[in-house]
């Protein structure tokens, strides 16, 4: 039994037709016929019943068709790695990142790796945190750039950055200092999304830390524009990264207030699936968007964040 044999097989299966399998292959429907007979005698049942409404697969025909697409999906990726391999890099990048970092790093991240990738489609992906791992899972993302969610454990992550998170209110509420204790933001009324991951739930987990209820004034499960807008608009605070707020403080529409201790410090990580294998060039992809962080927060355009080593 050869690859050769089962592609013919699932081409046929899929078809249903001897004739639509022979052109879809480019090969003739006499040869087609013998290569299905060989591989009936191999496996030793038959695998399609031939009547007037086609080629239609016996109860053996469709056992051995789930095997046959998982080894015809792989001949695919391998194909597809070796033309890869041949042009000197992967024909597809495809890296996505939550809004906030999207914004921090799509614009020199786009330049390095076209610079890099020249004969790449490259297709950058903004998304929340919980869809991109799935994308990440499925095989639609090569790459993520996110903050570490506590149901990633199927991924595999390299630290960027550290990033603490202000409780952003409107410029016209009144605050004694430039910061503020947890005690102090879990007393405020907050808007906030009404779904139970990233900065929802770490607000929940905060009040729960802290033995107190958490204040939603309002939930938004709208963009993270909408929240700026709902709360300059004085519906309450919300918690967001300074680089999400600084264009609205610098023009005065609103104030940020760093938040007091470790537990309000989100790691930035670049992720990959351990459940996909690796495309083409996704080390030096990886390395390319460290370098590109890097980079950003040297410059100084990624306000209050700590790089990490490595």
């Amino acid at each position: 039994m050869d690859a050769g044999a089962i592609e013919y097989f699932h081409s046929v299966a899929r078809h249903g037709s001897i004739s639509r399998a022979a052109l879809e292959l480019g090969i003739e429907q006499s040869t087609l016929t013998r290569h299905i007979g060989r591989l009936e005698e191999d496996v030793g049942v038959k695998l399609f019943h031939r009547s007037g409404r086609g080629m239609v697969l016996t109860d053996g025909g469709a056992a051995l068709l789930l095997e046959a697409e998982k080894l015809v999906e792989a001949m695919r990726r391998t194909r597809q790695v070796a033309a890869e391999l041949a042009v000197d890099g992967p024909s597809r990048i495809v890296v996505a990142a939550q809004p906030t970092i999207a914004q921090m790093t799509f614009g020199p991240l786009g330049h390095a790796l076209r610079q890099r990738f020249p004969q790449a489609r490259i297709r950058l992906v903004e998304g929340l945190g919980l869809p991109l791992l799935q994308s990440l899972q499925d095989g639609q993302v090569d790459a993520a750039i996110l903050y570490i969610p506590a149901q990633g454990q199927a991924m595999d992550y390299d630290l960027l950055l550290q990033e603490p998170l202000y409780c952003v209110m409107p410029p016209d509420r009144q605050h004694r200092s430039d910061t503020v204790s947890v005690m102090e933001l879990l007393d405020l009324p907050m808007v906030l999304p009404s779904t139970s991951h990233g900065l929802r739930a770490l607000a929940e987990a905060l009040a729960q830390r802290y033995a107190r209820n958490l204040h939603v004034a309002l939930e938004c499960d709208g963009s993270t524009a909408l929240t700026k807008q709902l709360v300059h608009a004085g519906h309450g605070c919300t918690i967001l990264p300074l680089a999400a707020v600084q264009d609205e403080i610098d023009r005065g529409l609103l104030r940020a207030v760093r938040i007091d201790g470790t537990d309000v410090l989100r790691a930035v990580a670049c992720a990959t699936a351990r459940s996909q294998t690796p495309a083409p060039g996704l080390r030096e992809v990886t390395r390319i968007v460290r370098q590109v962080v890097t980079g950003v927060v040297e410059a100084q355009r990624w306000p209050a964040v700590e790089r990490m080593a490595g």
